[in-house]
């Protein structure tokens, strides 16, 4: 069955969620946050993805990655896009809204979502994008309690609980690594810090923390990132469980949004219309990618021929 009609359960893609965690390749997992998105990478035969915070309050809120949007909509984007996916998406529970408390139903939320994990940060509300200044964050233990709560909230054992600490660029790599165990010991799936500042602190994070270890990267620019760009086989000989690349499609995205509309600036005064394939797809090709052919297939099996003829005159389809 493919990714449009998608077959696949909640339950069997929080089981290869883990699978992939655990495995001893690392996992590389692109940031999505629209259908496009979702379905590109689909297409591009990615197992796994995560849903982008960041990706969703810039798309949707037209608002940068600081704490604005709340759980309503995040968790509204991650039912959409969980609910159409034929691969396991992990989710950006940000801080978890609040105190342990909180983070229990926050946990259900997301979990009823179809997500098959959620992350949660040890930053102070409202959070930022780790790579920004004025970052802050809460104490160790009181995190630790926001674990502890999440990972005994989840009805699913498979249910992943990612845990992100800020520490590294507000107090130092030391922290980050002493709150990096705490997290695993108090339950953490897969642990995460984030802004480390060079491959030697990538190095030491991943050798002192005794559970899976995700990090961030770019692609293919350095402009503020904290963290070097390092190569993914780098990454996993370091030992790196998972690499995640939040902005990697909404930077693609602007950056063909911006080029496509420089073009058509430029092609304005000409007599003959523009036709640039290197930087548009065609009708055909979104059609396809979004499953109109399956939209089609339907229409075969459920309408009746006098409502396909008067849908589609001679141009009904037909079974390939």
């Amino acid at each position: 069955m493919s990714a449009h009609q998608n077959g696949t359960t909640a339950a069997a893609k929080r089981a290869r969620m883990r699978q992939l965690i655990e495995s001893k390749e690392i996992t590389l997992m692109p940031g999505v946050y629209d259908g496009f998105s979702l379905r590109v990478v689909e297409q591009a035969g990615y197992e796994s993805a995560m849903i982008t915070g960041s990706g969703v309050s810039e798309t949707r809120l037209g608002l940068p990655d600081v704490g604005v949007m709340g759980p309503d909509l995040n968790v509204q984007a991650t039912e959409e896009l969980s609910s159409r996916a034929s691969i396991p998406l992990l989710a950006d529970g940000d801080t978890g809204y609040g105190n342990p408390v909180n983070v229990h139903y926050v946990v259900r939320a997301f979990e009823r979502a179809g997500a098959a994990g959620v992350m949660f940060e040890d930053q102070v509300w409202p959070k930022r994008c780790g790579h920004l200044a004025g970052k802050q964050v809460i104490d160790a233990d009181e995190m630790v309690a926001k674990l502890r709560a999440a990972v005994d909230a989840r009805e699913s054992p498979d249910f992943i609980i990612k845990a992100r600490t800020d520490a590294a660029g507000v107090i130092g790599i030391d922290e980050a690594i002493r709150r990096g165990n705490l997290y695993a010991e108090a339950g953490a799936d897969l642990i995460f810090a984030d802004a480390l500042l060079s491959i030697a602190d990538i190095e030491r994070f991943v050798s002192a923390v005794p559970a899976p270890v995700a990090v961030n990267m770019g692609f293919g620019i350095r402009a503020r990132a904290t963290t070097p760009l390092v190569s993914p086989i780098v990454l996993e000989e370091m030992g790196v469980a998972v690499a995640e690349y939040p902005r990697m499609l909404t930077s693609a995205a602007v950056r063909g949004m911006q080029q496509a509309l420089a073009a058509f600036a430029e092609a304005r005064a000409q007599r003959e219309p523009l036709e640039r394939p290197d930087l548009l797809i065609s009708f055909d090709e979104i059609c396809d990618l979004m499953g109109l052919p399956e939209i089609q297939a339907l229409e075969l099996q459920y309408l009746t021929p006098s409502e396909l003829e008067a849908k589609y005159g001679s141009a009904a389809p037909t079974v390939a």
